[in-house]
């Protein structure tokens, strides 16, 4: 079966008087016979409603994957009740841990290290029969009061205000924007990287 991915949320920020309005981009990846969920946000009626369109529940979902440790990307992690949850190093399943050193059992994921927006963050690398995709979390987000340019100057340098390093993050984009063809990005619309 070929990797097939659905972008089920797509991912909204918006600065409010007191903090943020925002949840991340959700993506579904099916691949080996697993449904996998990534980042699965913070807006459980978003969540649930999105999983309905495409016929799920919360209880047919395998594995849950984080592409870093916010809030916005993470709190809804719990709500699936047979899945293992993966993070930037290990694997829960209940109660029982298991450090993955990048090699998930069962499924065949790429996970690629691009710190910059925060110290643990991933980006998963998914080949498909349209093409190679990088989930991307925060690597690449844009508040609503951005024009979402995806040159690769702009793409390059557009501001995190959350990046304590800008050269490790540009780093860090230099290499997905390479390997990818499409990049979902944790917050704005898919796009197709000009290669």
């Amino acid at each position: 079966m070929a990797n097939k991915i659905h972008v089920l949320i797509e991912g909204y920020a918006k600065e409010i008087e007191n903090g943020w309005l925002a949840s991340s981009t959700t993506t579904l990846l099916e691949m080996n016979d697993k449904k996998i969920v990534v980042d699965p946000g913070c807006s459980r009626p978003k969540l649930l409603e999105a999983l309905a369109r495409v016929g799920l529940k919360t209880a047919d979902i395998d594995y849950v994957i984080l592409t870093h440790s916010h809030t916005d990307h993470i709190l809804l992690d719990g709500i699936f009740e047979n899945a293992k949850v993966v993070t930037s190093a290990e694997v829960y399943d209940n109660d029982h841990q298991i450090d993955h050193e990048g090699k998930i059992p069962e499924i065949e994921i790429e996970f690629t290290r691009t710190p910059g927006h925060s110290p643990d963050s991933r980006s998963l690398i998914v080949e498909t029969d349209e093409g190679v995709y990088a989930i991307a979390g925060d690597l690449f987000w844009w508040n609503e009061t951005e024009e979402q340019k995806t040159d690769y100057d702009s793409l390059i340098a557009h501001p995190d205000p959350y990046a304590k390093d800008l050269a490790l993050l540009q780093n860090s984009r230099k290499k997905i924007l390479k390997t990818a063809d499409y990049i979902i990005p944790g917050h704005g619309k898919i796009f197709k990287v000009s290669k």
